[in-house]
């Protein structure tokens, strides 16, 4: 099943993080470009994020999808504190298949992904069938692009 993860950093090696995130990723089908955005919401002076879309070719369901990406993180040191706060790494699931998840600690697909340029704009380099036509215009964010991770 196709299934696609967003990972973000903005705590200490930016770039090295996602590296060794995307490279303990199983099933890995694609990566897009790497995005440069300024932090939503939060607390000020935090640093610009690098953030990133994945794309995996996987017969894991949702809710393990949403383990591994915990795994992932514990594995960066992330330590949760304050809502929209840095993070050495952000993983969130975007899309499985066709499937909707709504439980209380996850829900597929990510209730604000299609708000979020930092998912949208490389969500639409690796699968631009899945973005709707017309979706600058309704996303909120500035980003920019770096090239490959």
């Amino acid at each position: 099943m196709r299934a696609f993860l967003g990972l973000g950093s903005n705590l200490g090696d930016r770039r090295a993080t996602l590296r060794r995130a995307v490279a303990a990723l199983p099933d890995l089908v694609a990566v897009s470009p790497l995005y440069e955005t300024e932090p939503v919401g939060g607390p000020p002076g935090q640093r610009p994020y690098l953030n990133l879309v994945v794309e995996l070719d996987t017969a894991r369901t949702p809710r393990q999808l949403l383990e591994l990406g915990g795994r992932l993180e514990d594995a960066a040191g992330r330590v949760r504190g304050e809502r929209f706060g840095p993070r050495s790494l952000d993983v969130d699931l975007l899309l499985v298949g066709d499937e909707t998840v709504d439980e209380p600690d996850l829900t597929v697909p990510h209730p604000r992904m299609w708000e979020r340029r930092f998912v949208v704009a490389p969500l639409a380099d690796l699968a631009p069938e899945l973005v709707p036509d017309g979706w600058e215009g309704r996303v909120s964010g500035e980003v920019r692009r770096l090239g490959t991770l």
